[in-house]
């Protein structure tokens, strides 16, 4: 059977478009540091890497042995901000990529509309997206679950077995092929390709070697 085209191509952000992770995994050390429940960097990228605020929320007061108080993470928002303004770029070959990308794509992210909204324009990818950022707040749950990547595709008008995920996590992973879409697991960052390896999932280590990879998953 011929594989169904492609029709929609759905970027997760960070560690996707933006290399936010590395600057991420810092931030949240210290975050954890302050809050009284250290956490190694190798387990926040175990753990936490692509995850929702209510998997990090409930791992931290699990730790720490005590419930955090709502919206306990805005007062650290500005940490993120600082050294996103210095820090923050577009994963490598990324802007080659989008560029040249004919089919129909979307954002679907975990994070809140105003932090992919200021990701992407930092690192200037915002054009390529106006009108099609999808977050978790959008649905009721976020990844692994897979409201958001489903929520993309209506409202895009594009079926899920038309639709590629681009992740970085396993989280998205996970969520990509419980939609029915087809997982592209990039591994090119902070996660280790057997992490993102699975059932119909292509892993690949270069951005730039994305828009071959979607023509040959076409058939």
């Amino acid at each position: 059977m011929a594989a169904n085209p492609v029709e929609l191509v759905i970027f997760d952000c960070d560690g996707v478009l933006v290399d936010s992770e590395r600057i991420c995994v810092k931030i949240d050390a210290r975050i954890m540091a302050d809050l009284g429940c250290a956490f190694t960097e190798a387990e926040i990228i175990e753990r936490f890497v692509g995850s929702s605020t209510e998997v990090y929320t409930a791992a931290v007061e699990e730790r720490l042995g005590r419930r955090l108080e709502k919206g306990w993470q805005l007062a650290y928002e500005p940490w993120y901000h600082e050294a996103f303004a210095a820090e923050l770029t577009a994963v490598e070959g990324i802007p080659e990529v989008l560029a040249g990308l004919t089919t129909p794509s979307c954002v679907a992210s975990n994070g809140a509309h105003d932090s992919i909204r200021r990701s992407l324009e930092i690192a200037a990818l915002s054009d390529h997206f106006k009108g099609r950022v999808f977050s978790a707040e959008d649905v009721p749950t976020g990844k692994p679950a897979p409201d958001l990547f489903l929520h993309a595709a209506r409202s895009m008008g594009v079926e899920p077995e038309r639709c590629a995920v681009i992740e970085d996590s396993a989280y998205g992973i996970q969520a990509a092929r419980t939609a029915g879409m087809r997982p592209f697991g990039y591994c090119g960052g902070l996660t280790a390709p057997s992490r993102l390896e699975g059932p119909g999932t292509v892993v690949f280590d270069d951005m730039r070697a994305l828009p071959g990879l979607l023509a040959a998953a076409a058939g």
